[in-house]
Formats: structure tokens, C-alpha cells, sequence
């Protein structure tokens, strides 16, 4: 973890701008071609949502600003940012999950495991390791949306927050929504497109 500078950021007044303000966060839902991935995880016998979420924290973790946090009144760059998903129990609850991340898929998905088996078994709710090298996403495979809200605290936070929705067919591709919240103070529309970008090259792979 490193300290930016702001005083020498070329975002300076607009980070200034946007921290004071009572909620910070802008939303966009974007569409992504997920066919490849599917059949990726089909073929290789892989789980579908482990595989997209791999595919986005590599995206993630690729651009600076979106690994960017708010830490005591100071803006780090963490290293490496890791993935805070719900995972869904049998009883219809879920617990948030703290998915180390690894750019190899395999390390990855071992990761998963280990979590999804940790939340299966116990009705915790938080992860022991619940700190802000990490992003806040859900799976929410059981309709299509357009839009999406996160709930908010009172609290500033700058952690992004993304949703995944159902997939659907549309002129023979796989398409899924993803809705994408974050602090405007740290990411800029700019930053969201490039993450846009890098996540559907890596589901195409």
C-alpha cells in the first residue's frame, strides 16, 4: 500500500470536490458479452460465476483508480485488490466472502472454495479479514435489471461496488448487465470505461 500524493494529483480539486459531498458515489449498468466465458467455464468444467469474477478483478486490479481507497483522510493505492462477494447459503441467506485474489484462475478458484465453504458452513456474516483492499460485489442471477442501488451507510466509503444480473440470450450472444458504483472522488467516468474495456477483453479470452 502507498500514499498518493494529492496536493500533486492532477485530480486534486476534483477529489476535494467530490469528498465533501454527502454521497460521493455515481452508478452506470453496462452490458458485456459473456458467451466466451460461459463456454470457457463449460467446457472446462469450471463454475460460471467463478469465472467472470476472475476475469473482473484482473480488470480491476488493472486500473490505478479502482484500487484506490480513502484511508484516515488519505488516498493508497493498494497492491492488490481482492473480491468481497455474497455467496448464497441453502437457506436462502448468504455471508460476505473475502476471495483472495491470484491472477492464476486455478489459485484463484482454490480461493473460492475455501470461502464458499467457510459461509456454507456458519452464519457469520462478515469475514474475519474485512478491510478495503477489496471490492463489494453480488451475484444476482435471478432477473435481468437495467438499473441497480447499493444501500449506504452514513458513513464515507470508497470501496467500488459492483452487481452482476441474469444472463440473457440476445442475437445468439450471452449478454449480462453489470452495474458499477463508485466514488466519484477517486474514479472519473474516464476510469470506469477503461475498466469497461479491460473486463470484457479478459471474458473474451
Amino acid at each position: 500500500m502507498k500514499v498518493i500524493d494529492v496536493n500533486s494529483w492532477n485530480r486534486k480539486m476534483h477529489y476535494e470536490h467530490f469528498r465533501q459531498l454527502q454521497d460521493p458515489y455515481f452508478g452506470v449498468v453496462i452490458p458485456f458479452d459473456v458467451t466466451k466465458a460461459y463456454e470457457f467455464s463449460t467446457k472446462n468444467k469450471i463454475g460460471f460465476f467463478v469465472k467472470y469474477l476472475h476475469d473482473c478483478m484482473k480488470a480491476i486490479n488493472a486500473v490505478d483508480n479502482f484500487r484506490y481507497r480513502i484511508v484516515e483522510e488519505q488516498v493508497v493505492d493498494f497492491e492488490t485488490i481482492n473480491a468481497s462477494a455474497t455467496i448464497a447459503r441453502l437457506d436462502h441467506t448468504f455471508g460476505f466472502s473475502f476471495i483472495k485474489y491470484d491472477t492464476d484462475l486455478s489459485v484463484f478458484i482454490e480461493n473460492y472454495k475455501k470461502e464458499k465453504h467457510r459461509i456454507l458452513n456458519s452464519d457469520d456474516l462478515y469475514p474475519s479479514n474485512n478491510g478495503q483492499d477489496c471490492i463489494h460485489c453480488s451475484a444476482i442471477p435471478w432477473f435481468h435489471f437495467s438499473g441497480h442501488k447499493e444501500p449506504r451507510s452514513g458513513n464515507q466509503k470508497s470501496i467500488p461496488e459492483l452487481a452482476f444480473s441474469k444472463v440473457e440470450i440476445k442475437d445468439q450472444k450471452r449478454m449480462m448487465n453489470v452495474s458499477i458504483n463508485v466514488n466519484h472522488a477517486l474514479i472519473d467516468g474516464y476510469h470506469v470505461g477503461l475498466f469497461a474495456e479491460k473486463f470484457q477483453y479478459y471474458l473474451n479470452q
